[in-house]
Parts: C-alpha cells; structure tokens; sequence
C-alpha cells in the first residue's frame, strides 16, 4: 500500500483512488447540504400542517361561545388553549385590528402591530387598506429568548350565523368579521433539526473516511490477492488435493479465471464421487426392493391363511350346523310339552338361546374370513352387558373374577346385530380374565358421550392384568396377532372384535400401562329407541 502513493504518478491505482477519493467528497457534500435543506424544508411544512390544525381548532373551539356572546367562556378558552408546552400565545381581533381576546390578558383592548404579519399578512398599507392579491397566512421570526417562532393567521369569515346574531353588527356584505392568531415555539424542532445536521455531518464524515479506507485497499482485494491465490490453488491441485478451491467472488476476468479452474476441479471431484454414489444407491435400491418382496411375501402367506380359515370356516358351518338345527328343533318340542314358566321350560330356553348363539359364533367366523350378512336391529347396550357378564361369570375360567359393573341409567340404544355386539363384550371379558390369569377384577362402565356434534355410547372395559407393551399395541387388531402361548390363542378375537365394531359404524381403542391393567374403549353412535 505504502509503494502505490509512494509515486503517484507512476501508479494507476493511487490515480484512480484520488480521482474517486475527491469525486465522493465532492458528491458527500451536495447530497450533506441537499439533505439538511430537504430536512429543514420538511419540518416546517409539518409545523405549518400542525400549527394551521390548532388555529382551526382553536377558531372551532371559540365559535359557540362567541355566537352566544360568552366572553368569559371565549376568554377561558383561549387561556386553556395556551396551557400546552409550544403555544406562546392565542389571539383573536376584530377587522379593524384591536385585540378582542387574548390568552394574555394585557393584549386586550390594544391593537395589533400594523408592521405584523398580522395587517400586512393581507395589506400593502395598513394605513390605506389596499390588499394584496395573494394573502399570507404565517411568518417566521425569532422570538425573546433567539428560538425560531411560527405566527399564522386564520380569518373569522362572516357567516350568516353571525350576521344575524345580536352580538355582531357586522353588515351582510362584510365576509370577514375578524382573525384568530396562534404564535407557536418551533424550539423543540430547532433542536432536532440541529441534532439531524450533527447527525448527518457525522454521517458524512464518517463515509467519507470509510470510502477512503476501501479505496485504499481495493488494489490489494481485486488484484494482488486473487492472483497469489490462484497461484497457490494451482499448487494445491498439482500435489493432488481435489478439495481445494480458489475463492474469488468477482466477475471480472480473474474471477472468470478463478471459477473455470475451480469448475474444472470439481468435474474431476464429481467423477471420482459419482462411482461412489452409484455403488451406494443400487446397494439402497437392492435393500428396498428385496423389503418390498419380503412385505408382498407375508401379505400373501397372510392371504392365503384367510382363505384357508375362510374354507375351514365353511366346512365347521356345514358340519355343526346340521347338529345345532337339530337341538334347536328338539329343543323347541320338548319346551312345547312343559308347562309354560316351570324350570324345565327355563332350562329348555337356555338351551335355545346358546345353541342359536353357537350358530352366532360360527357366523362371526364366518364375517372375518368373507362378507355375510348381520341382522339388523336395535341393540340396548346396558342389557347386552348385563346379559353376557351374567353368562359368563358362573364359568369356571371367571370363578376368580371380579364384575364391577358400572353402567349409565340412561338407555343407550344402537343399531347393530344384537349377537355381534355381545360376541365384542364376550371377546373382551375373555381376553381380560387371560391377561389376568383368570383371577382380578373386570370393570364395565357406560356412558354417553358427543363425537363430532353427535351422541355416541362410550363402553369401558378394564381390567387389572399385567398390560400390554407399547410396541405391541399398534398390532392388536392385526389378523393372527395374539401375545399368548401357540395353544392359547388365535389372535382372531380382537379382529373379529375390531371388525364387528367397524360393522356397526363404531371405534375401538386400547390404552394399557404395564403392570396397571389395560382398557378397551368403544363406542357405537347412539339411535332414538323405537317404541
């Protein structure tokens, strides 16, 4: 830096940064003195904007007063208007200049200064009373204490308002009956615009030396050290190291240089890469493809297991169907000899009822391996309940089962097979007396609940087994998925469940704790119960 200003003159670069250097000084001084003008220009067109407001204000406030010739309201008005930190004083004289109200009390009764932007605001002469063709409104001037004040003057026009009120003795013809004066301190904007100047010197100052700094240096940034470092990037890649790259931004012919040699390097970069990516991806490909097979694999062998148990289900049908018929039958002829209401005739309807449910079981068999029709009717959820715990607690797998029952009083009635809903409370008392080792307490509660602005029976059922995993818990509803010994279970119950629920337009859900206990929660939409 020291050589290129060492012999200026020899030194196209110290040329060129003391051209620029006195150029921007040049330009940082009109724009210093354009701006502090546009600023000063500005805030007194915001001092006229504000001040013509408050004269008006001021002129609207005194108006009512002064038509019902309410000095002393016009008077207090004037000296509140006055209160506020900028306003010097508020005025308000008649046409031929004598003060009428005023926020300093002594200016009452005198007359205006004839040499004011008050009188020659709108005469030549105050004394002749020719007027000027353009009227002005507002001066400026420094006031006692040297800070710049602003004087505006509004007219007081003669409404037909006035010239009709007894107060005023103006004649129609007279269109301005007075002037409301307003002197405004402009000290606050003094300063700021004296602060603003400090400001923008500053400002000012301190591009200039920055702009000097930059221009001093930009010889070492866009030429000296781009070329040392393209020399050395050539060094680097020479000895073999393809990660390295020349970092020259510009757009000049150095720059074009630096990014041809640094394209160039990453082309070789790429292909040494690219063989790498291509081994990876069919690695990846292989993997995910050979997943695919595996999951297509399991889905037919699951496949075939539902069609298998689909024809073992028909065969069972036809084999049991004919002997349950026949029981049924036998059943019913043998009720017909008792006497309606003895035990027999109780028994004989047990017997009925079972073995037309044990036709219900196989059909349910049935529903999960293919589609068969449900009979359709209006199932009443707490009796269902009832019915099924009262089936099954006299069991020898319940002997050491508690029943909790708490059901709503309310009479929850849903449309559904009334056998298919008792199969999901059966499947449920089942599957909790396994998970509790036949032995702990089954809690049933009902009640109802709204689900998307509709009623829905919400039934609850828990118990205080040993849990469920959480990893397990997404699969529970799976065909064939079951946590229990090969001999001890199917894992058909809670699909069939699942389905059944799904059937009659419900849901299912399960929340379970290790060591606490599991439940099972499901609703069914809720029906007005027909008569």
């Amino acid at each position: 830096m020291k050589n290129i200003f060492a012999n200026p003159e020899k030194s196209i670069a110290a040329k060129l940064i003391i051209a620029t250097g006195l150029l921007i000084v040049a330009l940082s001084f009109i724009f210093w003195f354009a701006t502090l003008k546009k600023q000063e220009n500005d805030i007194m067109s915001i001092a006229l904007k504000y001040g013509g407001s408050f004269v008006e204000f001021a002129k609207e406030s005194s108006r009512h007063s002064m038509l019902t010739q309410n000095n002393e309201q016009t008077q207090e008005i004037l000296e509140t208007l006055s209160t506020p930190e900028g306003v010097q004083g508020v005025r308000i004289f008649d046409h031929e200049g004598t003060v009428a109200f005023s926020s300093e009390k002594e200016d009452i009764g005198k007359p205006v200064n004839k040499d004011s932007i008050s009188c020659k605001g709108c005469h030549t002469d105050p004394g002749t009373g020719t007027l000027l063709p353009n009227a002005k409104s507002w001066s400026v001037y420094k006031d006692t204490e040297d800070a710049t004040a602003l004087k505006l003057i509004s007219q007081i026009p003669n409404e037909a308002s006035c010239a009709s009120s007894s107060c005023h003795l103006s004649p129609e013809h007279q269109k301005i009956i007075g002037f409301v004066e307003a002197d405004l301190s402009l000290a606050l904007l003094d300063e700021a615009l004296f602060k603003q100047g400090l400001a923008l010197t500053a400002y000012v100052v301190i591009f200039v030396i920055a702009v000097s700094i930059f221009l001093g240096i930009i010889n070492y940034k866009i030429v000296t050290n781009p070329v040392q470092k393209l020399s050395d990037g050539m060094e680097k890649v020479a000895g073999g190291d393809l990660e390295h790259s020349v970092k020259i931004d510009s757009i000049d012919e150095i720059g074009v240089l630096a990014s041809t040699f640094n394209s160039m390097i990453t082309d070789l970069k790429e292909a040494a890469d690219q063989k790498a990516r291509w081994t990876q991806t069919l690695e990846e490909e292989v993997a995910k493809k050979t997943e695919e097979i595996q999951r297509t694999q399991t889905g037919l062998i699951q496949t075939e297991k539902l069609a298998s148990l689909g024809r073992m289900a028909a065969g069972v049908a036809h084999a049991i169907n004919n002997p349950l018929t026949g029981v049924v039958t036998f059943s019913h002829l043998m009720k017909q000899r008792c006497e309606p209401g003895s035990d027999d005739a109780e028994d004989l309807d047990v017997i009925i009822e079972q073995a037309e449910r044990c036709a219900k079981i196989i059909k349910n068999l049935l529903t999960f391996a293919r589609a068969t029709p449900s009979e359709k009717g209006q199932i009443v959820v707490n009796n269902v309940i009832s019915k099924t715990m009262t089936l099954v607690k006299n069991q020898e797998k319940f002997h050491n089962v508690k029943f909790h029952m708490d059901l709503t009083k309310d009479q929850l009635v849903a449309n559904g097979d009334g056998t298919q809903f008792q199969q999901i409370c059966l499947n449920m008392f089942l599957n909790a007396a396994d998970a509790m080792k036949l032995r702990g307490d089954i809690t049933i509660k009902s009640h109802q609940v709204e689900e998307n602005g509709k009623p829905h029976a919400e039934i609850i059922f828990s118990d205080t087994g040993s849990g469920i995993k959480e990893e397990n818990l997404p699969k529970l509803f799976e065909p064939f998925f079951t946590t229990k010994p090969v001999d001890k279970g199917t894992g058909l119950g809670l699909s069939i469940t699942h389905g059944i629920v799904k059937h009659l337009g419900g849901s299912i859900r399960v929340e379970s704790t290790l060591g606490e206990g599991t439940s099972f929660i499901v609703r069914l939409p809720l029906v007005e119960p027909t008569v």
